[in-house]
């Protein structure tokens, strides 16, 4: 995978993002991620409609929740056709907690803590590595 360095800081650290850059109008990746009722979630599954992706780290995150809130308000002013994806590296379980705590119900949460290679070992030690130094 694609390692790009230095392209972001945090918390005044030179941070390393994964995946090759992607600019608006650009073709999305094709990606799985896990709803908030254990389900699987693609692309293919909003075929035909205009997709709005959001990444976010973690909804339980100032920022993070107040993106996501703003999403799901401008949300319901969009046309059927237009479906905002939110993507985090919550559990399922966090998404679905927050979701309802937030009155988000527009907006798709999806976890992608989970991938098909994955076991949900692995996952957890990729999330402890990504969240190291966060504290």
């Amino acid at each position: 995978m694609q390692e790009r360095k230095g392209v972001i800081t945090f918390k005044g650290n030179l941070m390393t993002l994964l995946g090759p850059d992607i600019k608006a109008g650009d073709k999305a990746p094709v990606f799985r991620v896990v709803d908030t009722g254990l389900g699987p979630v693609t692309l293919a599954d909003f075929q035909g409609k205009v997709k709005i992706i959001s990444a976010v780290p973690s909804l339980d995150t100032p920022t993070c929740d107040t993106e996501t809130r703003r999403f799901n308000q401008e949300a319901a002013k969009l046309p059927a056709n237009v479906v905002v994806l939110t993507v985090s590296l919550d559990l399922p379980f966090a998404q679905k907690r927050w979701c309802a705590a937030a009155g988000v119900d527009i907006a798709v949460a999806g976890s992608a803590v989970f991938n098909e290679a994955q076991t949900p070992a692995e996952a957890l030690a990729e999330l402890r590595a990504a969240l190291e130094g966060v504290r």
